[in-house]
């Protein structure tokens, strides 16, 4: 794809201007946009704050190219800071630019519009494609590789656990099945797989496929591992004054980003303490009300929105010591990610093999 065929409109867009913007109004602000795309709500944000520079991060070298062109052509490039790196990169994209805190940072976790427009890579269900899903293409691990090479454990463990999908056992067991006689390649055989497992009386609106497209896309690129990773680092380099706002589009996304920020919301002491240290006040206010949801009307006109859940909080004062060590502790803890796992598989095959 070598140009932008159409821009889809940023979920939310005013929503996510009106809560990144004030903390911009200083001279020398910075905000960082982990999620750039195809600068849709990156151009906003420059547009809304003409004393800011935004560091745009993205893992994808084609959006990372057209998102550079775009603020080119919008006059916003000597504002534009460009990253090529995975967004659990977060503290070495920024110190790696001699910026230590920053005043904005933003997320938005589903799919840019590259990705869903770009049928090639077959992130979405609706196009027949090859099973790739990778957002950074220079990475070893393919939706079709997990489908392969993936036991039937690990296929029920993703479907169950980043699908939620009721069948996950069911969908593995036929995989590994079908994959004996036929390699599963396709975008369309995956579709028509699902589909012969999953009992009509037993679904919900929609493709029947799409919790095993959103469960193989999280594993490929490790989506919930690096967000798990990356939100600690955040939090570390906010300045006093500082806010994140981040866009989910499901539940395991939202759970993980309203529990990362449940840590600075509440009083870190025992229930019984009759007095709180100010140490331990909270050291995130909310700036929304739970999560801000599109409506009727936002829906109606992009419905991409219509399963956003956006949150934002802004730090009020020092993160105590503790919790720094801490969040250190969880950006660099080296977790299991898609990876780890499928190398283990290879070592599984391998020891069936001898």
């Amino acid at each position: 794809m070598n140009q932008i065929t159409q821009i889809h409109e940023p979920v939310l867009l005013d929503d996510c201007v009106n809560l990144v913007a004030p903390a911009l109004n200083a001279p020398g602000s910075v905000v960082v946009d982990c999620t750039l795309g195809l600068a849709g709500h990156a151009t906003a944000f420059l547009k809304a704050a003409p004393n800011a520079t935004l560091l745009g991060i993205d893992r994808d070298a084609e959006a990372l190219s057209l998102a550079t062109q775009r603020m080119k052509d919008e006059g916003l490039a000597d504002r534009f800071i460009p990253v090529h790196a995975a967004f659990d990169e977060f503290a070495q994209a920024v110190e790696s630019h001699g910026i230590s805190t920053v005043q904005a940072v933003f997320m938005d976790l589903g799919l840019s519009s590259l990705q869903i427009d770009e049928t090639e890579r077959g992130f979405s269900y609706a196009h027949d494609a090859p099973l790739d899903m990778r957002m950074d293409v220079s990475q070893p691990l393919t939706a079709q590789r997990i489908l392969a090479e993936y036991d039937e454990a690990d296929l029920t463990r993703i479907f169950k656990e980043y699908g939620e999908e009721r069948f996950a056992r069911q969908i593995a067991r036929r995989i590994v099945s079908t994959r004996q006689q036929q390699p599963l390649v396709s975008s369309e055989q995956l579709n028509r797989l699902v589909d012969d497992v999953i009992p009509r009386a037993h679904r919900g609106t929609g493709n029947p496929a799409k919790r095993v497209f959103q469960a193989l896309r999280i594993e490929v690129n490790g989506e919930l591992d690096k967000l798990r990773r990356t939100l600690p680092q955040i939090a570390n380099h906010l300045a006093v004054g500082g806010r994140l706002v981040v866009e989910s589009y499901h539940s395991l996304e939202d759970r993980t980003v309203k529990t990362f920020m449940n840590k600075g919301l509440t009083v870190d002491v025992p229930a019984n303490m009759p007095v709180i240290p100010d140490d331990a006040q909270p050291f995130f206010k909310a700036l929304t009300r739970g999560a801000i949801k599109a409506d009727e009307q936002e829906i109606a006109h992009n419905p991409r929105s219509a399963s956003v859940r956006l949150r934002a909080v802004e730090l009020t004062r020092p993160i105590p010591q503790r919790w720094r060590t801490t969040f250190t502790h969880e950006a660099f803890d080296e977790n299991e990610g898609p990876r780890h796992h499928f190398q283990n598989n290879k070592r599984k095959a391998h020891r069936r093999s001898r």
